[in-house]
């Protein structure tokens, strides 16, 4: 734990010094006896108006009450969240500061492509309820019908199928791993490339390429001009027709999730600030499983699932171990 104290120490040195003096303020230390007894910032390392802003916007009033303490959003955009996510390790870890962020793909893109000055023990999730996923389709009138006839035709020519995708994404990573299986080379595919989800789902649902893949949750509103074919995950996902990856690589199949959304914590609060912790734990649980909350976020296709911290961390963990795997794509060489 002295190593994860002595990362974050020098990110506040890196701030001035500033955040390291708070820490040894007496006013610091008795707001402790009455926790919270402020208001609490949450960061969210994006710029307005994106998921995890909404996320918590919606999510603010219902976690507020819970804590009895108003909450403030701070947005901390730039550099793929490097910006964010280091300003958040800057704060005290006295819980007046909870982070709401893309746990992942961003964390991990951080540290593995952006010489990032933390690791993934610096942080802890609270509760990811927004786990998004990699979905390949094909347009609604594409002669291709099923993940076997495009396995079938890259097997035969792998040149024979375009196929839509963002560089440098977890979408890619997950190709990589279906065609490394199935002894097809990545380098022989004919790839086309889009920036951004939205111009890629629009070239598979206008059959502008064969077969496309990207974030499966954005292809929902253009349910009825694509066909689904293989989801990357090992549970059938919003009602998606066609195979999961365990079906085609096995129950113990690698891939990478989608953006993992929701809340995370300073690591260092667990010995720092244990009461804290542990109210801010439970509240944003309680939060999670309000009623009124879940009708509220559902409304505005926000996730309110609760996973909890041990599922939300291993589900992490799990996904930085595979992007570190394909480093090389993730820094697009």
């Amino acid at each position: 734990m002295a190593h994860n104290y002595n990362r974050r120490s020098a990110l506040k040195l890196g701030a001035g010094g500033l955040a390291a003096a708070t820490l040894a303020s007496p006013s610091i230390l008795r707001a402790q006896s009455g926790y919270p007894n402020r208001p609490i910032n949450i960061v969210v390392p994006f710029d307005t108006g994106g998921y995890n802003d909404r996320l918590a916007r919606a999510f603010a009033p219902f976690l507020q009450e819970a804590l009895g303490q108003p909450l403030t959003i701070i947005n901390r955009g730039g550099a793929g969240a490097l910006l964010g996510h280091t300003f958040f390790l800057q704060q005290p870890d006295d819980g007046y500061t909870i982070l709401c962020t893309s746990a992942a793909p961003y964390i991990p893109l951080n540290i593995l492509t952006q010489n990032a000055q933390f690791s993934l023990d610096d942080y802890y999730m609270v509760n990811l309820p927004s786990q998004d996923y990699t979905l390949m389709a094909t347009s609604a009138g594409s002669s291709v019908q099923s993940i076997d006839d495009v396995l079938a035709a890259l097997k035969a020519d792998p040149g024979s199928l375009s196929i839509g995708i963002q560089p440098a994404s977890a979408d890619l990573v997950n190709l990589s791993i279906l065609l490394d299986a199935n002894e097809i080379p990545l380098d022989s595919v004919r790839l086309v490339t889009y920036d951004g989800g939205g111009p890629t789902r629009n070239a598979v649902a206008g059959g502008v390429v064969d077969i496309g893949l990207v974030g499966g949750e954005g292809f929902l509103p253009l349910a009825e001009q694509i066909r689904p074919l293989l989801t990357f995950d090992n549970r059938q996902r919003d009602n998606w027709e066609g195979k999961i990856i365990t079906d085609v690589l096995g129950a113990d199949a690698s891939f990478v999730n989608g953006s993992q959304r929701g809340w995370g914590l300073h690591a260092s609060m667990q010995q720092s600030n244990p009461e804290a912790f542990q109210t801010l734990v439970a509240a944003i649980e309680t939060a999670s499983k309000n009623p009124a909350a879940i009708e509220a976020l559902t409304n505005q296709q926000l996730a309110t699932d609760w996973y909890g911290p041990e599922e939300s961390n291993a589900m992490l963990r799990r996904t930085s171990q595979v992007m570190e795997q394909y480093i090389e794509l993730l820094q697009g060489t």
